[in-house]
């Protein structure tokens, strides 16, 4: 079983009960207000994310907030707990190779980005730079 799989399914299932709503026009708006329990004017309640639709009451930002850098909390610690680059962080590059197609594009930096890494950091962080290159090595492999 990939760790790494594990803790982004943990962590996306945290995502998907928070009490967060998606508009896209207006009458998804109204509604997402209602389930809210707020009128279409209460908008000094809400916050939006950005231009993705995303809307979550003010009195959640805390709360949000704290689960956001638990979840980054819990990635950094599942890094720093493996010392060699083949656990944890092998699981971690091999999974982000996959979904961003490095088999096919040979590039890692969809990655990385993912990851929200450059190649720096992983290039000064030997556990990193062995993790990445057994991890390509692998999707190589698996793309014979």
């Amino acid at each position: 079983m990939n760790a790494y799989s594990v803790l982004k399914g943990k962590h996306q299932e945290e995502v998907d009960n928070f009490p967060m709503k998606f508009a896209f026009s207006n009458e998804q708006f109204e509604k997402a207000m209602a389930e809210f329990g707020l009128t279409p004017n209460d908008t000094d309640k809400i916050y939006k994310f950005g231009n993705s639709g995303g809307l979550y009451l003010r009195t959640d930002s805390e709360r949000l907030f704290e689960m956001i850098k638990r979840h980054d909390k819990e990635l950094e610690d599942a890094i720093a707990s493996d010392m060699t680059g083949e656990g944890f962080i092998l699981d971690m590059f091999n999974y982000e190779l996959a979904n961003h197609e490095y088999s096919y594009t040979h590039n890692v930096q969809n990655a990385l980005d993912a990851l929200c890494m450059d190649i720096e950091l992983v290039k000064k962080d030997h556990r990193l730079s062995h993790g990445l290159m057994l991890a390509k090595q692998k999707q190589l492999e698996e793309e014979s």
